[in-house]
């Protein structure tokens, strides 16, 4: 069952001698539980892809579905719903606030909601011992590694409990190690049920997923 489908979507910026096609006539569907990744060159429209799919940007033509509704004409409310319910971002910088605790940066996902305090914490600690920072809870951002910080992005990402990850150059920031330990906790995740489309410019990032796609000026196609 498709969870994503793109009809036809296209992103121009500018008008007249200033337009810049960014996606052109872009069609895909994404199954639930798919492990997608999206390659492409520097001005390819990799990111506007991703903001598209992740409600941070709107398609200038072309309909999207998300979750069976259309994307389309959703006021910012709805959209800012839809981004904290259904859809999580792992970015390549980690977006993490420097100057609060581990515990308190995965807990702002969460802050949107109503729940018990207790309910909270029985939540975040689980995902901090999947993902082995249990032990740092206590510490503020600045004083674990790159790849310590990346665990908490997912954990952050993780809490929510939505369907679809989206990440954006996830192993960027991390050495190879480190990286390739990061795309072992991102198979564990998909195995677990989530869909997960990474982009990225890295080939053996993509070789881990099982789908790859390919865009080129604007243009997305499936490669074998």
């Amino acid at each position: 069952m498709s969870i994503i489908e793109l009809k036809d979507i296209s992103k121009i910026y500018g008008k007249d001698e200033s337009k810049t096609v960014a996606l052109d006539n872009v069609n895909i569907k994404i199954n639930e539980g798919d492990f997608i990744s999206i390659m492409g060159p520097s001005g390819s429209g990799k990111s506007t892809l991703l903001n598209i799919l992740g409600c941070m940007d709107i398609a200038t033509s072309g309909e999207y579905i998300l979750n069976g509704k259309v994307i389309r004409g959703l006021k910012d409310k709805e959209l800012s719903k839809i981004r904290n319910n259904t859809i999580s971002f792992v970015f390549q910088h980690f977006a993490l606030l420097k100057d609060y605790t581990v515990y308190d940066n995965i807990e702002l996902s969460l802050n949107c909601r109503r729940m018990k305090k207790s309910s909270k914490k029985e939540i975040i600690t689980d995902y901090m011992q999947k993902l082995g920072i249990d032990n740092l809870a206590k510490k503020k951002i600045t004083q674990i590694s790159g790849g310590q910080q990346q665990r908490v992005a997912i954990a952050r990402a993780l809490v929510t409990n939505s369907k679809v990850i989206l990440a954006d150059e996830p192993t960027g920031a991390l050495d190879q190690k480190t990286g390739e330990e990061l795309l072992e906790i991102l198979k564990k995740i998909n195995k677990a049920g989530k869909t997960i489309i990474i982009v990225t410019h890295d080939k053996k990032v993509a070789d881990c997923t099982e789908r790859k796609l390919e865009i080129v000026d604007g243009v997305l196609s499936e490669k074998i």
